[in-house]
């Protein structure tokens, strides 16, 4: 085959182009930083580093997420210390209701206050965050929670109403984990244990004496669990036969009527049946064939006839346990026969209730704090 010159300089000009086409692919490769100016340059490369943008591109959404994710939970650890302040507030204002020196306009006075801190709590309970999304409804963000008042409360024995549900919005903070950030407002304020927690000690509105009966205690909570009755009511007589007179008491099941104190049913003024009470000491609730592991205690002297209720705990909203107590203080009659002592029992119960649901609330800022951390 013959060379001709024009071979020769388009041979020439073929690699000076190859040549000048790299020396530009260089040069943009150094202005760059890149090595893969185009996918062409390095099909394998090119895909994996578009894998790695991708993956860039997630962790940096994970991190969004989690930002977004810890200032929520802080918010909501924000409403939830306000609302233990208040509570706080609410049990400084029952211990002094307590106060037997002071006047009916004086304790109308604490409950006016009292209404107050309820309207601030249920404020608190539907509190939204900066985008207007309701805190405690949860997955029902747009949804205001809580409506209600006292007065509907105590005219009609019902509790301030739930329209949210029980969900709890979560963010993906990682590949594998997904990040609670709202708690509902069912747990937090509603579904909260009266009583302590096992049982729920009353009086029955007809006593006339001055006892006054405690929350209780359960020493032994398996005793308690297997008990198979546990409505049980303290019935006391008074022998009045000897000087002085010395007062006596029964535990009745009322499910089954009879006395756990002799398995059959109670017989009137049967002191050698029944137990002798002494005021301030724990009355331990346990028969011959029952133990229930638990134990109350009643102060002051009860009249004969009186009776104090004990049921099984249920659940009670610290809005119900407020509307409850302003009922009482704004109703109470110190001058009527047992007013006293009805008061002084009721103010017990509010602390009691009170400090179930500061627990409680303690209890979700704890599950707030560890998914925070």
């Amino acid at each position: 085959m013959r060379v001709s010159t024009g071979m020769i300089f388009d041979a020439g000009v073929t690699s000076i182009n190859r040549q000048t086409a790299s020396l530009l692919q260089l040069q943009q490769q150094v202005s760059s930083g890149r090595r893969i100016l185009t996918p062409s340059d390095d099909p394998v490369a090119a895909a994996r580093a578009l894998e790695v943008t991708q993956s860039r591109t997630v962790v940096a959404q994970f991190a969004v997420n989690h930002n977004n994710a810890t200032s929520a939970l802080g918010l909501e650890e924000s409403q939830l210390t306000s609302a233990t302040d208040l509570l706080a507030r609410v049990r400084e204002l029952t211990v002094q209701a307590g106060n037997s020196s002071l006047s009916g306009s004086d304790r109308k006075a604490l409950a006016f206050e009292l209404r107050a801190r309820f309207e601030e709590l249920l404020g608190i309970a539907n509190a939204t965050d900066g985008s207007g999304q309701y805190l405690f409804s949860g997955y029902m963000g747009a949804t205001q929670p809580f409506g209600g008042s006292i007065d509907k409360i105590l005219a009609g024995n019902t509790d301030v109403l739930y329209f949210g549900d029980d969900g709890q919005r979560r963010l993906q903070i990682s590949p594998s984990r997904f990040l609670e950030v709202s708690d509902s407002g069912n747990d937090i304020f509603k579904r909260i244990r009266n009583g302590n927690g096992y049982f729920v000690t009353g009086y029955v509105a007809a006593n006339s004496g001055t006892g006054i009966i405690d929350g209780g205690r359960v020493t032994d909570p398996a005793k308690w669990e297997a008990a198979a009755n546990k409505n049980l009511r303290i019935d006391f007589s008074v022998d009045e036969s000897i000087n002085p007179p010395v007062t006596y008491y029964d535990i009745v099941d009322t499910t089954t009527g009879n006395s756990i104190l002799t398995d059959a049913p109670p017989v009137p003024d049967d002191f050698a049946n029944m137990r002798q009470f002494t005021s301030g000491q724990p009355i331990s609730l346990q028969g011959l064939s029952v133990d229930y592991g638990s134990s109350i205690t009643i102060e002051g002297v009860p009249a004969e006839g009186d009776q104090f209720e004990i049921t099984p705990s249920s659940t009670q909203s610290v809005f119900t346990t407020i509307a409850k107590l302003v009922g009482v203080l704004e109703t109470a009659n110190l001058g009527a026969s047992g007013g006293a002592a009805k008061l002084s029992s009721d103010i017990g119960f509010a602390l009691t209730n009170l400090d179930q649901a500061s627990e409680n609330i303690l209890r979700v800022r704890a599950a707030i704090g560890s998914r925070m951390g």
